[in-house]
């Protein structure tokens, strides 16, 4: 058998806490790399074939959080009180290589992005067995950061997969020029993407993408630690795209 679960542990939110939908974290292992994928889900209160999937990627933390997959959970619990099904997927694991930091990190990355987009396709593949009746047809895909990095890679390597793909403030992978899937970017306001990452006015024109700069939100706003504010920014830009 190349695949099972693992863990299951199921969390049931309250109402008293402004959500009434379920999460629960798995680990899904992957025979054929030997690992496991750890991934948390936000479950809508309702399901159908119209109920759209969302794939989330956390930014990196150094392989110190083993619940990365969690931290956003200001967004995935906002998307799935939305009616999303959102999967989050633990992309680093406390044994993994640690993120090259200096060199060409378009380079020097790739096989960290390349891993990211290996347990994209591998959550896909599971959970379109474990739930087949959501519309898988307009698959979304969004990370913030080095999830971001890894977003990009998966739309340009598998367009035909996604429906729309957004990254929150990624700063390495060259965003692809191509109008399928639709590509979308919030940017925060203390760091610079790499020179030719972003797509000019020209090209998001021409390929239909979005680059949206969000005053007031830094990087790392877009992740747990930011102010409400700044999550509320986040959370009704990424909504107003997948609409």
């Amino acid at each position: 058998m190349n695949s099972f679960f693992v863990i299951l542990v199921v969390l049931v939110q309250s109402a008293a806490h402004g959500f009434s939908q379920m999460e629960f974290t798995i680990g899904l292992f992957d025979g054929g790399r030997n690992r496991v994928v750890p991934v948390t889900v936000y479950q809508p209160e309702k399901e159908s074939s119209e109920t759209k999937v969302i794939i989330f990627n956390h930014g990196y933390d150094g392989n110190r959080n083993v619940k990365s997959s969690q931290a956003y959970s200001y967004l995935n619990r906002f998307l799935a009180g939305k009616g999303y099904y959102v999967i989050s997927i633990q992309h680093e694991l406390p044994q993994d290589p640690l993120l090259a930091m200096e060199g060409n990190l378009m380079e020097a990355r790739m096989p960290n992005w390349e891993r990211g987009v290996e347990n994209i396709l591998f959550a896909i593949q599971e959970f379109r067995k474990l739930k087949p009746g959501l519309d898988w047809g307009k698959l979304i895909l969004i990370g913030h950061s080095n999830g971001g990095d890894m977003v990009m890679l998966f739309a340009a390597r598998h367009p035909l997969l996604v429906d729309k793909a957004i990254s929150l403030d990624h700063r390495r992978m060259k965003m692809p020029r191509i109008r399928k899937p639709r590509l979308y970017t919030l940017r925060g306001c203390d760091y610079e993407a790499d020179e030719g990452v972003l797509p000019g006015i020209t090209e998001q024109e021409e390929f239909h993408m979005r680059v949206v700069k969000l005053e007031g939100v830094t990087h790392s706003g877009m992740g747990g630690g930011g102010t409400e504010k700044q999550h509320e920014l986040v959370n009704r830009f990424v909504l107003e795209f997948i609409k």
